[in-house]
């Protein structure tokens, strides 16, 4: 299973603009950057389904997906976490995108389907930074909510 995002890492590296004009410097990339598998879900948020969500990702190894919810290879979350942490913070991807509520937005049909296929082999754990969402600050409380449809492990 390692290296099962690896497939994700190509999607995430789209074309850019024509090349640099003699005499200008290329623009130094920053962790921001890269972050353009668009993808749409509802999530629940102290018992209530809320969003859709959108999650702006960037494939930082070929085992992590980057946002505010981190996709981590199964293999790995599941034996690094313990089941009951699990059950209460992360969630399985390959459940959620089978409820059909997950969008992948901006990509081909067929890039779509490989993303997918890509995340289905993850767990995901949801960092809520911003809560209330109509706060004018964050307070400092993180939340993680969960997938619409999670499942617990039992095992």
């Amino acid at each position: 299973m390692v290296g099962a995002l690896a497939g994700v890492s190509a999607f995430s590296a789209r074309p850019k603009a024509a090349g640099v004009n003699a005499g200008q410097e290329a623009k130094k990339l920053t962790p921001a950057d890269g972050h353009d598998i668009h993808v749409t879900a509802p999530h629940m948020v102290n018992g209530h389904v809320m969003g859709p969500y959108h999650h702006y990702c960037k494939a930082v190894s070929e085992t992590v997906l980057e946002q505010i919810e981190y996709f981590v290879a199964k293999p790995v979350a599941r034996a690094n976490v313990p089941l009951d942490t699990w059950n209460k913070f992360y969630h399985d991807h390959a459940v959620e995108i089978a409820t059909g509520r997950v969008q992948v937005l901006d990509r081909s049909p067929e890039e779509a389907k490989k993303i997918a296929e890509a995340a289905a082999q993850t767990d995901g754990i949801i960092f809520h930074l911003w809560w209330p969402d109509d706060a004018k600050a964050p307070s400092g409380e993180v939340l993680h909510p969960q997938a619409v449809g999670h499942k617990p492990r039992t095992q």
